[in-house]
């Protein structure tokens, strides 16, 4: 079967308001009442976030939406992930430090998020932090995994499968889109599961069918994986 490429570009991005919460809750609601809070704020808590949880549970989503809503209100962040081969120095003027997938991290990568947790706390900044472990399981050096573990910890669930159909139906739904129990069982099936993924899928599948004016069904995905 080709694999289909998603076009991120069809996607609106992750916000806050597009993550679906289901079991996670507590956590988007935190995320929401620092991220609310205007810009220097004596009340924006500098106590630091992290979040945990398999791939799929969503991490990546809430910081990157974390790091959208900051950028709208005219805050600059530093974002450190696995990818970052070469951090830059602290930058005073970041309102937060993003740390997304450091249970990956390299030994060059662990000593520059050691260096922006130490500095961000001298300057009262927020650390936002994303792992696939718990604060205790993570094989990194010590004095990272205990600062990643002393503020608020949350552990972030995968979305059963009768919430990710929740989700695109109501995805669907806000599109005008008819998406068959049938189209949605040939999404589960043969795609990623990852809601991510699922839903820019059916930004896709919805591009196509307004392209070729026609409905949502499996003949019209096959139609798109063929033609990607």
């Amino acid at each position: 079967m080709k694999q289909i490429a998603l076009d991120i570009g069809l996607a609106t991005g992750p916000t806050l308001a597009s993550f679906f919460a289901g079991p996670n809750e507590a956590a988007l609601r935190h995320l929401e009442l620092w991220v609310g809070e205007k810009v220097g704020s004596v009340t924006r808590s500098p106590v630091p976030t992290y979040l945990w949880g398999s791939g799929g549970s969503g991490k990546t989503h809430l910081l990157k939406a974390v790091q959208q809503a900051l950028r709208e209100q005219g805050a600059a962040v530093g974002w450190l992930d696995a990818t970052v081969q070469e951090p830059p120095e602290f930058n005073e003027g970041w309102a937060a430090v993003l740390m997304d997938d450091v249970h990956l991290y390299t030994a060059v990568q662990q000593h520059a998020a050691f260096n922006w947790f130490v500095n961000a706390q001298a300057d009262q900044r927020w650390v936002l932090g994303a792992g696939e472990l718990p604060p205790a399981d993570l094989k990194l050096r010590e004095d990272l995994r205990t600062r990643l573990g002393w503020g608020h910890v949350f552990h972030l669930h995968v979305l059963s499968e009768p919430e990710r159909r929740a989700v695109l139906r109501q995805a669907a739904d806000a599109r005008g889109v008819f998406l068959g129990d049938e189209v949605m069982d040939f999404m589960l099936t043969r795609f990623s599961r990852d809601l991510g993924s699922l839903i820019e899928l059916l930004d896709l599948m919805d591009g196509y069918a307004l392209q070729t004016k026609r409905g949502i069904t499996i003949p019209l995905i096959k139609s798109m994986m063929e033609n990607s």
